[in-house]
């Protein structure tokens, strides 16, 4: 009895032992398969799209001319005059007074920093006290500006947030509800030229005014120079253009002011084109990378320029790219996936930073707010008033062209092509929603850069983005006269 116990139990731990091998055996096979084919139909969680439409390839190959140019150096150029001249958005700051008059600095401080008229909220979901807010009125100092005072220019030397007041302070509209910064307005970026306006009661916040806006910066991340040197810096060449989404300079403990910075789609940096060959840049030689000029502040707040490097594998240009739709398509699809950050914050960019990154990579200047973008004169324009109907709505949308920007109420989108019967946009989007099968409103909250078609959206819980659609502006050709 006790010999059979044994010989079973044998068999038993052979029988174990031959399905642990073959388990085994199997798992090695399965890794060694090659991976399931791409289901390019295969559909995702957001309604009508699939796996295919996240790739800008499947959008190039239904374009007949996708290499065709749209508008060329001198019509950019020409389009650029036109914005200048044209959108109030835009300033130019070589041309404000000097020195500058009280009434110019107050006009500017006070319509952007106007007490707040409604409940705000911290990140703690508490209510933001009325002597914090009246402590902001203080702080704008309206009453320490000068009859006149004499004009200061500087570069920003870091991605550096602008604000709607002299604080750090984030605040909300509602409790538990901390994406949308209120305070937050938009970001400049390394070399953007600014002219400084105004100080913040204690000296640490710069009321600046750049290209595309005005707010307010922290000292720390502006330099004050030269005029001739400050609005030079863009002009300057040879140079190079971001077009990633971002690239960083490479890291460096010798001149940590130039390491690792952040640079954004778009952002244009001098070549030491004279650099010499066999001399290091912060501890390292130079042949793989782009020796380029950068802005640092010194000790007294002064603007220097000093040699940092850019990887050569680094997603960047000798110049500014061609303005094609197969360019627009994998400018855009860059950034798909990334953050929503509302006014640029967490290092990324809203639904108008989007679109205007896009175009400033291949040099042109569009403006920085969606309420400005979609009633700009200086573009191609197509007004919808909101008793407009329904039918001459979907005329414009199934005349949608790459690149075409859309704008709903507080949101833009580009175009990027039209299949089964759609109308597809890429966005930067906190938002989302649509029928479910169920007919229940669906509330996705992509929270990034997607794709989506443009016709299921809902505005609400019973209007379409069609329904809202306020405004459609393309930048093309204009006819001559």
């Amino acid at each position: 009895m006790h010999a059979a116990n044994a010989s079973t139990n044998a068999a038993a731990h052979g029988l174990r032992h031959g399905a642990a091998v073959a388990a085994l055996l199997a798992l090695l096979l399965a890794a060694a398969a090659p991976a399931p084919a791409f289901q390019a139909d295969a559909p995702t969680a957001v309604v009508d799209v699939r796996q295919a439409d996240l790739t800008p390839e499947h959008w190039i190959a239904q374009l007949a001319e996708p290499d065709r140019v749209i508008l060329d150096r001198a019509g950019i150029a020409a389009q650029n005059a036109r914005m200048r001249a044209q959108d109030r958005s835009i300033h130019d700051i070589a041309t404000l007074a000097d020195p500058l008059p009280r009434a110019v600095v107050r006009e500017q401080v006070v319509a952007l920093s106007a007490p707040p008229t409604r409940a705000l909220f911290d990140v703690q979901g508490k209510a933001v006290p009325k002597k914090t807010l009246d402590a902001l009125q203080q702080a704008i100092a309206l009453d320490a500006i000068p009859a006149s005072q004499p004009l200061q220019y500087g570069l920003v030397v870091h991605r550096a947030a602008l604000r709607t007041f002299p604080t750090a302070l984030r605040v909300f509209s509602s409790a538990g509800e901390t994406d949308i910064d209120r305070f937050q307005e938009s970001a400049l970026f390394p070399g953007d030229a600014v002219a400084v306006l105004h100080r913040s009661r204690d000296g640490q916040w710069l009321f600046v005014a750049s290209e595309r806006y005005a707010a307010w910066i922290e000292a720390a991340h502006v330099a004050v120079g030269p005029r001739e040197t400050v609005l030079g810096y863009a002009r300057r060449a040879p140079y190079v253009v971001v077009t990633g989404a971002t690239v960083r300079t490479t890291y460096t403990p010798e001149e940590p002011r130039v390491s690792a910075l952040q640079l954004d789609m778009g952002v244009r940096l001098p070549l030491r084109a004279d650099w010499p060959p066999m001399q290091a840049v912060n501890g390292q030689h130079p042949y793989a990378s782009h020796v380029v000029d950068l802005p640092v502040r010194d000790a007294d707040g002064r603007l220097a320029l000093v040699p940092a490097l850019v990887p050569r594998s680094a997603d960047v240009s000798d110049d500014y790219l061609p303005l094609t739709p197969a360019n627009l398509l994998r400018q855009s699809f860059k950034f798909l996936g990334e953050r929503y950050g509302w006014g640029h914050s967490y290092d990324a960019r809203d639904c108008s930073g989007f679109v205007s990154e896009i175009y400033r990579s291949f040099g042109l200047l569009v403006p920085r707010n969606t309420r400005d973008q979609a009633v700009s004169p200086a573009l191609d324009r197509i007004a919808f008033e909101p008793t407009d109907s329904r039918e001459k709505r979907m005329a414009a949308v199934r005349a949608l062209q790459v690149g075409d920007l859309v704008y709903i109420p507080g949101h833009v989108m580009m175009a990027i092509g039209h299949q089964r019967g759609l109308a597809f946009m890429i966005h930067d989007t906190n938002g989302g929603s649509w029928r479910g099968a169920d007919g229940q409103r669906v509330r996705a909250g992509l929270n990034g850069v997607s794709v989506t078609p443009l016709e299921p959206m809902l505005f609400g819980d019973t209007e379409t983005y069609v329904d809202r659609i306020t405004s459609i502006q393309r930048i093309r050709p204009r006819a001559t006269p």
